[in-house]
């Protein structure tokens, strides 16, 4: 382990996400100047923090700290593999400064960014590192060019398809709109959604996992890299409540359902020991690869960004993928 003095470090602060102050960015930058290198840079444009995160591998950083949502970690994390995992790359310090946090969560940071400041120089004097696996997904169908894949994606937490990507899509119209992102409003946009929308009437998804008969007739397919998949304020929605970083990726999927079999599902998910289960529901454990096919075009998402819209998808679990401050 490098000794802190030397460390070189680029903070990389989002100033438009939820949690994130000013004041709080310079208390924050200043506690971790006291013992490394750092850099600031503020992101000003979607995929900036890709940007970055590229730049500090190109430039052999030590360590990169986000702060901010998850949509900063990742879009910082696909910066930093944009060439492929390798030893060689910067460690990931998470500060949360998002409305959910879920990937700092699942590091164990505190949801205070003071809190996770200092944990996270306490890892660091005691050299308290680990790799992680992430997931990458690979895209067929957003645009003129048909059955052409997209280039790799990874996630850190979850990648989705169907109505929690629709979801996703409808909050961030709101908050483009000037509204601030919150538990409520997920739910409120998550039930217009299910009421008003086809997708669970007509589901045009079908899953396909190596040595499994594919499961068709899904509208919703969620993939846990861990566990809780997300947040509504401090309650956890979990699921997938198996997936962990010592594992591959879940699959929580739902077929054709109606609204008291939605409510059954969603309160069995937010329960103290989540066991879904039910009519219409599937779930898979500990996958290396999965795929996703659409007779439609549908949304997906990857860590709660809309990414558009597709048809197909693949889905891969990349074991020891990233170094990060434990």
């Amino acid at each position: 382990m490098i000794s802190l003095e030397f460390m070189r470090a680029l903070v990389v602060v989002n100033p438009a996400a939820t949690a994130t102050t000013a004041n709080m960015r310079n208390v924050l930058v200043g506690a971790l100047s006291n013992e490394l290198k750092v850099d600031v840079a503020e992101t000003t444009h979607r995929g900036h923090g890709r940007e970055l995160g590229a730049v500090a591998a190109a430039d052999g950083l030590d360590l990169v700290v986000t702060l901010g949502g998850d949509g900063t970690v990742n879009e910082v994390v696909n910066g930093l593999l944009e060439k492929g995992p390798g030893p060689h790359l910067p460690m990931l310090a998470v500060v949360p400064g998002g409305s959910t946090n879920v990937f700092s969560r699942a590091l164990g940071r505190s949801r205070d960014p003071v809190e996770a400041t200092a944990e996270i120089l306490a890892s660091l004097r005691a050299g308290r590192t680990r790799t992680v696996p992430l997931g990458a997904v690979r895209a067929t169908g957003t645009g003129a060019g048909g059955p052409e894949w997209t280039e790799p994606r990874w996630f850190v937490f979850t990648a989705g398809m169907g109505f929690d990507a629709d979801v996703i899509a409808r909050v961030e119209a709101q908050r483009a709109r000037g509204r601030r992102s919150t538990g409520a409003l997920y739910v409120r946009e998550a039930t217009r959604a299910f009421l008003l929308g086809r997708e669970r009437r007509r589901p045009a998804m079908t899953l396909e996992v190596p040595g499994d008969d594919p499961v068709e007739g899904l509208f919703l397919c969620l993939i846990s890299n861990v566990s809780p998949w997300t947040y509504l304020g401090a309650r956890p929605v979990n699921p997938s409540p198996q997936a962990s970083f010592e594992t591959g990726l879940d699959v929580f999927a739902l077929g054709r359902t109606h609204t008291l079999g939605m409510l059954r599902t969603l309160r069995q998910a937010l329960s103290r020991r989540p066991r879904p289960q039910g009519r219409g529901l599937h779930s898979r454990h500990d996958l290396e690869e999965l795929s996703l096919t659409a007779d439609r075009p549908q949304g997906w998402q990857v860590d709660g960004d809309h990414l558009g819209t597709a048809t197909g998808l693949r889905i891969r679990s990349v074991p020891h993928a990233l170094r990060v401050v434990s």
